[in-house]
């Protein structure tokens, strides 16, 4: 069957699936024509990824429970000891907005607050085994890609600044049309190189430096 069908069935998306294909959690045999084959046995796959994914599993360890070096009872344990990190931290975090918000009511503000206290109270939490905001990670990545962003903007800007050259420069001596369309192609395909590039980085950057892509 085809992937259109596939979609249907399972309820995830052609990307998912491609994903999947991807990090070699699926593995579609080819018709003659090679194009992708989907059988009974890859809609159950997909299923159990999806179902595993739901439980919010990482892709690293639905890869160990399906080629076996994993069993499902040792996989779940895992996620129910993270779901269990998960709530250790909403808690302290709902503990600690509940003492800010009784602060608030109070008339305090944020200036009124004696934030290295607050700070070290946070850092007391987490040698306790609590997570909060990486604000170094989360900063870092906005900054990279804002700057990321910034440098493909002027390079377009650049392009659009050599087309017009280019277009003016033709109404003062004229080129024959089939140079004209070759040097106006070079400026254009720069521009759609950039534009591929940088979503590219963006991704990157999500991802971030660490492996990101074992929690899709």
């Amino acid at each position: 069957m085809k992937i259109r069908t596939v979609e249907e069935l399972v309820g995830i998306t052609r990307k998912n699936i491609r994903f999947y294909e991807e990090e070699g959690l699926l593995t579609v045999k080819r018709a003659e024509n090679g194009y992708r084959e989907y059988d009974a046995e890859d809609i159950e796959r997909l299923k159990q990824i999806k179902f595993l994914r739901r439980l919010f599993v990482p892709i690293e360890e639905i890869r160990r429970v399906l080629d076996g070096s994993e069993t499902l009872e040792v996989c779940l344990h895992k996620q129910r000891h993270a779901y269990e990190q998960q709530k250790r931290n909403l808690d302290g975090l709902c503990a600690v907005t509940d003492s800010l918000i009784e602060r608030a009511e109070q008339g305090k503000t944020l200036a009124d607050l004696d934030i290295d206290t607050c700070l070290e109270d946070l850092v007391r939490m987490e040698k306790k085994g609590m997570e909060f905001m990486d604000v170094n990670v989360t900063d870092i990545h906005r900054k990279k890609t804002l700057g990321s962003v910034a440098g493909a903007l002027l390079m377009i800007l650049l392009m659009a600044l050599m087309t017009g050259l280019i277009l003016y420069g033709n109404t003062q001596d004229p080129l024959s049309l089939p140079v004209l369309i070759v040097v106006l192609c070079i400026p254009a395909a720069v521009t759609v190189g950039v534009i591929a590039v940088l979503i590219q980085r963006i991704r990157e950057i999500r991802k971030g430096e660490e492996d990101e892509a074992a929690k899709y």
